[in-house]
C-alpha cells in the first residue's frame, strides 16, 4: 500500500514538473514573439523616419533650386533692348537725326541740337563742323576744345547738343558772314547743312577762332 502511495506521488510530481515545462516554454515564446514584434515595430518606424528624412531633405533641395532661380536675373533681363533704351542699336546715323540751332546763354556761345527719330542709339566725340560763307567767300573747319567727350544714349524722340565757341565781329568792319554749318556726328561720314546767320571777324587762323565741344557736354 506504501508503495503504491510513493508511485502515485512520483507520477503526481512528474505531471507536474511537465506542466511547469509547458507553461515556461509558453512565456518564453510569447515573450520572444512580443520581442519580434517590439524589433519590428522599431525598424518600421526607423524606415519611416528615414523615408521622411529623405523626402524633407528632397523638399528642400527642390526648394533651394526655386528660390535661387527667382532671386536673380534671368536670360531675358539682359536681352538687348531690353534696358529702357540703355541698351543701344549703335551710333546714331545722320539720317536718323533732326538738325535745330539756337543762340547759347553768353555772347558768342551758339548751340546745334540733334534729335533722334530713330531707334535707340548713342552720340559720342567732336561732331565735324565747317563753316560757311556766303557769296562763295569760302569755308572755316572748327577746332576742338580739351573737354572729355561723354557717351550720350538717346531713344527715339530725344534729344542733345553741342556747343560752338566764336568770336563775335565787334571790330566795326565786314568781317565774315557765315550762312550755314555743315555737321558731321561723331563716327559718321555723311553730313546736314544747318542754316545760321553768324558774323565773325576777320581772321587768319585755319579754324578762325571757332571752337566745338563734344556732343552732350556743357550746359544741355
Amino acid at each position: 500500500m506504501r508503495a503504491q502511495k510513493l508511485t502515485l506521488a512520483a507520477v503526481a510530481l512528474t505531471a507536474g514538473l511537465a506542466l511547469t515545462a509547458c507553461q515556461d516554454n509558453g512565456d518564453s515564446a510569447s515573450a520572444s514573439n512580443d520581442s519580434g514584434a517590439a524589433t519590428s515595430s522599431s525598424s518600421s518606424s526607423s524606415s519611416s523616419s528615414s523615408a521622411a528624412s529623405s523626402s524633407s531633405s528632397a523638399a528642400s533641395t527642390a526648394g533651394g533650386s526655386t528660390s535661387s532661380k527667382g532671386s536673380g536675373s534671368s536670360a531675358d533681363d539682359d536681352a538687348p533692348g531690353s534696358g529702357g533704351g540703355q541698351i543701344n542699336t549703335g551710333p546714331c546715323k545722320t539720317a536718323a537725326l533732326g538738325f535745330s540751332t539756337a543762340h547759347g546763354m553768353g555772347e558768342g556761345d551758339f548751340m546745334v541740337a540733334l534729335k533722334n527719330t530713330g531707334d535707340a542709339c548713342y552720340l559720342k566725340g567732336f561732331p565735324g563742323v565747317d563753316l560757311k560763307a556766303g557769296n562763295g567767300g569760302g569755308s572755316i573747319s572748327a577746332g576742338r576744345t580739351g573737354v572729355a567727350p561723354v557717351t550720350v544714349v538717346l531713344k527715339n524722340g530725344e534729344e542733345t547738343r553741342f556747343h560752338l565757341h566764336y568770336t563775335p565781329n565787334t571790330t566795326g568792319g565786314s568781317g565774315v558772314t557765315i550762312t550755314s554749318l555743315v555737321v558731321t556726328p561723331p563716327n559718321e561720314t555723311h553730313s546736314k547743312s544747318v542754316p545760321v546767320s553768324l558774323n565773325l571777324p576777320a581772321s587768319d587762323k585755319p579754324s578762325g577762332g571757332v571752337t566745338v565741344d563734344p556732343v552732350g557736354t556743357g550746359k544741355q
